[in-house]
């Protein structure tokens, strides 16, 4: 059983790969011109054929009626240059020749069988009428019938009607045999083409097997940073591979950078728990001799770094939560923004007091949209407080709301000391900072640009910085104003 479903597996696999498709559409190509060919050319023929006897037994019979209307033929049809005419007519195209008066009634059979009987017809009734020559086709019985008049010289009048049979049995004989060397030929050419189709196929997608095989290398452990793959066959070959490698490079960086995040997030961890254990030692040792106001200090400097160890943890946990997140997860609703923008800006002004810094407020536009207020308030409040933080003494920081027809857009510039053109792009790497020593003297943990882009993120918004070092960085974050845009 697993044996006949492994075998429908490979099927499937194979009629829905490329290398099928592009064997059947060769082959189909390459096919259906030869079968409309040989129809074509077969029927062309026919058609000629028949057409050329119609044409020739037609003339032959307006000759024949012709003679026959110069005679007294229809008075005594013992006439021997007219049978003869008749019979030698009539043995040439292996037919059969009738002449049938004014009353329908058959007076001449070159068989013999008809003679002196009526014919009432279709055709016989229209050349007595005065139409022209009348011809049909009978396919099943193979024989072609031409009904001529017979017109008196003088007057004018139709007084007669001559119908002449012939034979097609020699054009069908001749299109059977054109239409089997036509099949014949048809089954070569059939041949060449499937087997042109299944060279084509396994030699356009020879380079792309040759990707799967760089592709499974790379799974089996090969490193192409070591040694590039290249597959030149093809510019849609070269540019997979140049996007393979794109792809592993930037697997690459990410894996370096997990192994920085690894190493950061222990650094980070550690130097708390290090300071601690430095402070702590130091009072065991002393014992009793460590005074009031020592023993005061060291424990506040001990408070202080279980402070950062702790806000480091919550800023780790923050950021894990918000990778984990997807759009369905976050809770967007309606919020006045320039009412969450004032919160934070109130939230923060003890701080922007305490390093001299003037917090700015500009509401352009009144604006409303759908977000997660918890999460976009987190990503505001720290673009803000970094911009408190590093900013210069007597510093300014302006917060700006505006909005266009599908975005709100909120701005935060400030006058501090700027981020170098070769870090912007850098910011938002978890635990990098720009300034390290400043920014662990400040209290910085490298995780807030992070936890900002993340939430931003979620909202299906956009972040974007420029900076001038030494005059000041802005940063511009857009987000949707419906979830529906």
């Amino acid at each position: 059983m697993k044996t006949i479903i492994s075998g429908l597996v490979q099927n499937v696999r194979f009629y829905r790969s490329l290398k099928f498709r592009i064997f059947l559409i060769v082959l189909i190509t390459g096919i259906i011109p030869v079968i409309v060919m040989r129809n074509i050319m077969v029927r062309g023929y026919e058609n000629r054929a028949m057409n050329q006897k119609t044409s020739e037994v037609t003339n032959q019979s307006a000759i024949v009626a012709a003679h026959l209307a110069r005679t007294d033929y229809f008075s005594d049809t013992s006439d021997i240059v007219i049978n003869d005419e008749l019979i030698q007519m009539s043995n040439l195209y292996d037919g059969r020749i009738l002449v049938i008066n004014d009353d329908f009634l058959i007076i001449k059979d070159t068989y013999g069988k008809s003679q002196g009987k009526y014919i009432v017809s279709s055709e016989v009734i229209s050349c007595m009428n005065g139409s022209r020559n009348m011809s049909s086709v009978d396919e099943e019985n193979r024989y072609l019938e031409i009904t001529v008049p017979i017109v008196d010289e003088n007057s004018g009048e139709v007084y007669g009607a001559l119908v002449a049979s012939a034979s097609t049995d020699s054009i069908h004989d001749n299109v059977e045999v054109l239409d089997r060397r036509g099949r014949f030929i048809q089954v070569i050419i059939s041949v060449l083409v499937v087997l042109i189709a299944y060279a084509l196929s396994s030699t356009l997608l020879r380079p792309f097997d040759k990707v799967i095989k760089a592709v499974d290398s790379v799974k089996e452990g090969f490193d192409p940073g070591t040694d590039s793959i290249e597959v030149p066959d093809y510019t849609e070959t070269r540019d997979i591979m140049d996007a393979f490698h794109h792809l592993m490079s930037r697997m690459a960086e990410v894996d370096a950078s997990r192994g920085e995040f690894v190493a950061n997030v222990s650094h980070e961890l550690k130097t708390p728990l290090a300071s601690m254990k430095v402070l702590s030692d130091s009072l065991i040792q002393g014992g009793d001799s460590v005074d009031a106001e020592t023993y005061r200090e060291f424990m506040q400097d001990i408070a202080a770094e279980v402070d950062r160890e702790n806000k480091i943890i919550n800023n780790l946990l923050s950021l894990v939560k918000l990778d984990g997140e997807k759009d369905s997860e976050i809770e967007l609703e309606p919020h006045d923004l320039s009412a969450m923008l004032q919160q934070l800006i109130k939230t923060l002004t003890p701080l922007a007091d305490q390093k001299g810094v003037e917090l700015l407020y500009e509401e352009k536009l009144p604006v409303e949209a759908e977000i997660d207020e918890t999460k976009l308030s987190l990503a505001i409040m720290n673009l803000m407080e970094n911009a408190i933080k590093y900013n210069k003494e007597n510093g300014w920081v302006k917060v700006t709301l505006d909005a266009d027809m599908q975005f709100a857009i909120i701005t935060v510039s400030d006058s501090g000391m700027g981020i170098p053109e070769e870090s912007i792009n850098k910011i938002y790497d978890r635990f990098y900072r720009v300034d390290k020593s400043h920014s662990r003297e400040i209290g910085g943990t490298g995780l807030g640009l992070a936890i900002t882009r993340n939430a931003i993120l979620l909202h299906r918004g956009a972040i974007k910085a420029s900076s001038i070092v030494g005059e000041g960085t802005t940063f511009i974050v857009k987000i949707p104003l419906r979830k529906d845009i």
